[in-house]
Order: C-alpha cells, then sequence, then structure tokens
C-alpha cells in the first residue's frame, strides 16, 4: 500500500518536465492522477502510458489555463472522469504546476502582449485552478503550487516570469490560512535549475556551467523535484502550511 492510496490528485502540465515527474511519483505512492495538459496531447497520453507500465493509475484532461472558461470545462471533465472511476468527484491533491516560459527580455523589452501571457498562465490560472478545486478538496487535502526559485533572485531579464511566480507564494500564504480548517495545507514548492528536457540540458558545457551554481556542484533532476512534492503531499507533511519551500539545491546560497 502507497501513501497514497485511495487518493485522488490533479497535476497541471504533466505532459512533459517536472509536471510529468510529479505525476508519476504520485502514481507510484498509490494516487490515482489527472494528467493535465494544454497543447501536448501526444506527450500527455505518453505520460499515462509510463504510469501504467510502472502499475500506476491515471488519465488525460485538457484545457488552455490561460482562458478562463477552459479552466471551468476542465473541472467539469475532471469530476466526471474522477465519477466513472471512483464513484466520486472529491479530488485530494492538487498540483498547481503548469506555466509558461517564453523568452528572456529585459525590462525595456518586455511587450504587454508578452507581460500579459506570464500573467495569465503563471498568476491567474493558478487561482483560478485552486478556485475551481476548493468545492471538491476533501477534508486534509493539498494544494502544492510550483514556484521558482527565480522569486528569491534577481535576474533582470527573467522579470516578467519572475513577477509572475511571485504571485504564487501570495496564492499559497492567503489560501493557507483560509482552509486550515478543512485540515488542508497549501505549500508552494520552488524549482532551482532542473533538467526539465529542453534542448540546453543536452549541452554538457552549458550543464557544466549551470551546475556551478548549486550548492551541490550539479543540475537538478526532475526527481528530485517530485520527491519534494510527494512529501508535501502525504499525511507526513500535515503540519506544513503556507510555506515557501527551496527546492533548487541550494543555488540560492550564494
Amino acid at each position: 500500500m502507497g501513501r497514497l492510496t485511495d487518493k485522488t490528485a490533479l497535476v497541471t502540465g504533466a505532459s512533459r518536465g517536472i509536471g510529468r515527474g510529479i505525476a508519476r511519483r504520485l502514481a507510484g505512492d498509490g494516487a490515482l492522477v489527472a494528467v493535465h495538459y494544454s497543447t501536448g496531447e501526444t506527450e500527455a497520453k505518453e505520460t499515462v502510458e509510463l504510469i501504467s507500465a510502472e502499475g500506476g493509475r491515471a488519465f488525460t484532461v485538457r484545457a488552455d489555463l490561460g482562458e478562463p472558461d477552459e479552466v471551468t470545462e476542465l473541472f467539469e471533465v475532471l469530476q466526471r472522469e474522477l465519477r466513472e472511476r471512483t464513484g466520486s468527484a472529491a479530488l485530494d491533491i492538487l498540483v498547481n504546476n503548469a506555466a509558461y516560459g517564453g523568452q528572456t527580455a529585459l525590462p525595456e523589452d518586455v511587450t504587454v502582449a508578452e507581460l500579459d501571457k506570464y500573467l495569465a498562465v503563471n498568476a491567474r490560472a493558478p487561482f483560478l485552478v485552486a478556485q475551481q478545486a476548493l468545492p471538491l478538496l476533501s477534508e486534509g487535502g493539498r494544494i502544492v503550487n510550483i514556484s521558482s526559485g527565480i522569486t528569491r533572485s534577481a535576474q533582470p531579464d527573467m522579470i516578467a516570469y519572475a513577477m509572475s511566480k511571485g504571485v504564487i507564494e501570495q496564492l499559497t500564504l492567503h489560501l493557507a490560512r483560509h482552509v486550515a480548517e478543512r485540515g488542508i495545507t497549501v505549500n508552494s514548492v520552488a524549482p532551482g535549475l532542473t533538467d526539465n528536457g529542453k534542448p540546453m540540458f543536452s549541452i554538457p558545457a552549458v550543464v557544466e556551467r549551470l551546475a556551478e551554481l548549486s550548492a551541490f556542484k550539479r543540475v537538478g533532476q526532475v526527481q528530485d523535484i517530485a520527491d519534494v512534492v510527494a512529501f508535501v503531499a502525504s499525511d507526513e507533511a500535515r503540519w506544513i502550511t503556507g510555506s515557501y519551500i527551496d527546492a533548487s539545491g541550494g543555488t540560492l546560497l550564494g
């Protein structure tokens, strides 16, 4: 019996990268996982196939989280799928992972359209997803918001991304107080430089340079983040809420 047996989970942005790793880990611990994707249908199905091959249970749900109406539609589908599989629409774990990365740009070069995209997907969407999830969350449920180490360091060409991710900290803080009476915890997990499958992580010279930024002198792996999220989603973390959990491998230590 896994520590998440009989639990249900929604992981947004789970078709690849860190989201896929989180979905696989939660399923490995026994949870039935809804694998959300926006455009990567093939990759999302691959995530489900991987989970099934590992003995877990999962299904896909699609939505463009930048569109509020689609967030509502996502939860309509989610409830139907959960009822078909468990007889209930109850949700135990929400992992707000989906994010828009965009391109780096100095403050004077950030366009209004680009800023709006960052804020829509990285700030507004996690709020709307959490809002829709609140009526479904079970007593003692878990909300895990994926933030970023960039919110605690200065990198001017990532200002738009950092600003949008900074909203996650406020979402976590205020929601944690709001749902505490239901035994629900809300925490943010902040990865640092993590090999999420992007092309740059296949270039040894780049990886070597990035590794120097970590106290452990290596680049983070998806499993490093997934393990932290799995702990926060478990009963062992019942006394932790409203917290910012630095999962950057000591990148912020200086």
